[in-house]
């Protein structure tokens, strides 16, 4: 049974993941990832290899349409090899000044595309609709267990970003906890609000709207923003222009331009710099903070192009090596 652990200092939990257990010669860099080559477990035909699915997208659903067979067009299943595990209670308890409890959660995997040669980035519009409405599928059916405070939806893309599989894939993990990072940004953004009664991602839009340096694209729904502080180069924001503290609010007819905007940035990343590794995270409020007028959902997507070294982890501080003005001048005038 995996385990969560809080640091009594900073107030972060760690997941100690035990169906992950690895020994100290374990750690060495992937050479290759799994499917490359070789068998891919998430290739239509391959059901067999990945736990039952737990939603899949297929385009006929008749008769014939089979559980676990081929025929789908997206597919979501357990990750075989969960961070944490959906049975059983929390068990909180204190070991002294320690808290812990049972790693109690959901992890998942959303496989994007039945075609093994395909990235996020190439799908089409409609394709990439049905991704981000998956997401919004299984938030809805998580957020019913109220063992789970939050969902975290995030892409690794290539080994360096992380990833394990070939294949193009997203993860969800659900948690009996709000993550710091996610705390410490709502309570940041409730500082503001408590001072100019505005929510600061909304004034970050108008503000952005009006200079319009560090705008990347934009659409009636979302605009696409090199951030004013980026932490690390390239790094590329999608906020939608309207207020909504949940993704899983945004209203349906929106998922359209969402598909456009994620698409967009992208398409203009991998060619500016021939297809880097990124990690996109989608940030939402936790379950509870739905209606929060200083929060407002994003998603944030971060090329793997520069270490974190000492200094930043020793620091808190970041170096960026590349103003977001001059990234966003770059991807502006780039043809996808």
């Amino acid at each position: 049974m995996p385990e969560l652990r809080k640091d009594p200092i900073v107030g972060r939990w760690v997941i100690i993941a035990t169906e992950r257990a690895k020994r100290p010669h374990d750690y060495h860099p992937e050479e290759r990832l799994l499917g490359a080559g070789g068998v891919c477990p998430f290739c239509p035909g391959h059901e067999g290899k990945t736990p039952p699915e737990i939603l899949a997208y297929r385009p006929s659903e008749g008769p014939g349409a089979r559980r676990d067979a081929p025929g789908w067009s997206l597919r979501v299943f357990p990750n075989r090899y969960p961070a944490l595990m959906i049975e059983g209670g929390l068990d909180r308890e204190g070991e002294g000044l320690y808290d812990r409890m049972n790693g109690i959660g959901a992890h998942e995997v959303i496989v994007e595309t039945p075609a093994h040669d395909k990235h996020l980035a190439d799908l089409s519009e409609n394709e990439i609709e049905s991704v981000v409405t998956a997401y919004r599928d299984r938030v809805a059916d998580l957020k019913r267990d109220l063992r789970f405070r939050y969902v975290m939806i995030f892409k690794n893309h290539r080994a360096a970003a992380g990833a394990t599989v070939q294949h193009s894939h997203s993860q969800l993990i659900a948690l009996p906890t709000v993550p710091k990072n996610v705390a410490d940004e709502m309570q940041g953004a409730l500082a503001y609000y408590q001072f100019k009664e505005r929510c600061v991602f909304c004034d970050m839009v108008a503000q952005e709207r009006r200079d319009r340096r560090r705008v990347v694209y934009e659409n009636a729904a979302f605009l696409v923003v090199e951030p004013y502080a980026p932490k690390f180069p390239f790094e590329t924001w999608i906020l939608p222009r309207q207020h909504r503290a949940a993704f899983e609010d945004c209203p349906r007819p929106e998922f359209a331009a969402l598909a456009d905007a994620l698409g967009v940035a992208l398409r203009k990343l991998r060619r500016a710099l021939d297809d880097p590794p990124y990690n996109f995270i989608l940030h939402s409020a936790p379950f509870g903070e739905r209606d929060s007028p200083s929060y407002h959902w994003h998603v944030e997507i971060m090329p793997t192009l520069t270490r974190v070294a000492g200094f930043e982890w020793g620091s808190g501080f970041y170096i960026n090596p590349t103003p977001p003005e001059e990234a966003a001048a770059f991807l502006r005038e780039l043809e996808e």
